[in-house]
């Protein structure tokens, strides 16, 4: 992982672009015009500093299709790829008028006649065909979720380092369980591994947690204290180089009982039907389908959701069952899968993966031991 602010690899960068243009031709878009920071990074392959958290809708990042040309939100050179020269470059601006007369200025704003946005504001409805005054303003998130959803080469080597440092903080963080830790203490364990395999910034807040023995969805006690014969999930996450990598283990603080053993073989049997469900051209709801299958019931959380720059498509929810029953796998997709079993009395054992389905079948690309049982 890089320790400065450098532009993401050309090959990798391109790779994205070449994906993102050919979308673009696809849904018949001349200009697009990006708000969303991970949307923005895919196209430009510049990650952009003091822009985290939410925020309103702001032009970004725009590329016109015609030249490839991509014009960006920034008010430094630091970072910026070499096909995206200084012009290129506008900054931020009180006034959104001033943003407007950039835009209004790109070689090609004159003439386009589809502009697509990725989000859109009350006020930038009314502002954009300021910029683009022939051209019909439509919903460019489209192109953009199908040009992510399936994986250059490049993209899944840079997946392949952030798991592994997923795998790092979750490694160290089981070494130091045992009952009379905290939930807290277990969580600085694992940040500070991450840390130190170059990511700082983690893919979630609560990381760590003590099932409970009363809820299938709840954590243990408000004490938040590990004792002996709880089973404790750690969900390493984190977000490399634009990627988010993660993996998830529950492992027993001390001796684990003939229960909690029992407990890890359902969850043995269940992630043998998810992966027997993880085929390219099968359904989504198949996935879905397994816990049916294994006579485990549908967790709270998504049971699958694609990898990637931010989480992309699909989201595979029981809660969302007409969009499982629409989708399909395809060859090229990373998803993360969870796997997650309870019994009243011993808790959850919960386990996530990531999966790259590929032409035949899927890969699993995580590789952090479960508890031997």
């Amino acid at each position: 992982m890089a320790v400065e602010v450098v532009p993401d690899d050309r090959a990798l960068r391109h790779g994205r672009r070449d994906r993102a243009l050919a979308q673009m031709k696809a849904h018949d878009l001349d200009i697009l015009v990006l708000g969303r920071q991970a949307n923005a990074r895919y196209l430009a392959g510049a990650p952009q500093l003091w822009v985290a958290g939410t925020r309103p809708f702001g032009p970004v990042a725009t590329v016109v299709r015609e030249t490839g040309a991509v014009h960006l939100l920034s008010t430094w050179d630091e970072g910026i790829p070499e096909d995206i020269p200084h012009e290129r470059l506008y900054g931020l601006a009180w006034n959104p008028m001033t943003t407007i007369a950039v835009l209004r200025d790109i070689e090609g704003a004159a003439t386009a006649k589809r502009v697509g946005t990725d989000a859109l504001s009350p006020s930038f409805a009314k502002l954009l065909p300021l910029a683009f005054p022939n051209a019909e303003l439509v919903d460019g998130e489209l192109a953009m979720r199908t040009a992510r959803r399936i994986k250059t080469a490049e993209e899944i080597a840079v997946l392949r380092n952030t798991l592994r440092v997923a795998q790092a903080g979750l490694a160290a963080t089981v070494a130091e369980l045992a009952p009379g830790g905290t939930e807290q203490g277990l969580i600085g364990v694992l940040l500070e591994a991450m840390t130190a395999g170059g990511v700082s910034t983690p893919a979630s807040q609560d990381s760590v947690w003590v099932t409970s023995k009363e809820h299938p969805w709840r954590r243990a006690g408000a004490d938040r204290q590990v004792r002996a014969g709880d089973l404790v999930a750690v969900s390493a996450g984190v977000l490399g180089d634009g990627y988010i990598g993660e993996v998830g283990r529950t492992y027993p603080a001390g001796a684990a009982g003939d229960a909690a053993t029992k407990l890890y073989r359902r969850r043995d049997a269940l992630w043998g039907r998810l992966i027997d469900a993880c085929k390219p051209g099968a359904p989504a709801i198949d996935l879905l389908n397994a816990y049916e299958a294994a006579g485990e019931p549908l967790p709270s959380m998504p049971v699958a959701r694609g990898l990637g720059m931010g989480f992309d498509p699909p989201v595979v929810s029981p809660r969302l069952p007409a969009t499982a029953t629409a989708e399909r796998l395809e060859p090229g997709m990373v998803l993360s899968i969870t796997g997650y079993v309870w019994q009243e009395g011993v808790g959850a054992v919960f386990g996530r993966d990531a999966v790259l389905i590929t032409d035949d079948g899927c890969d699993v690309l995580t590789a952090a031991p479960h508890w031997e049982h």
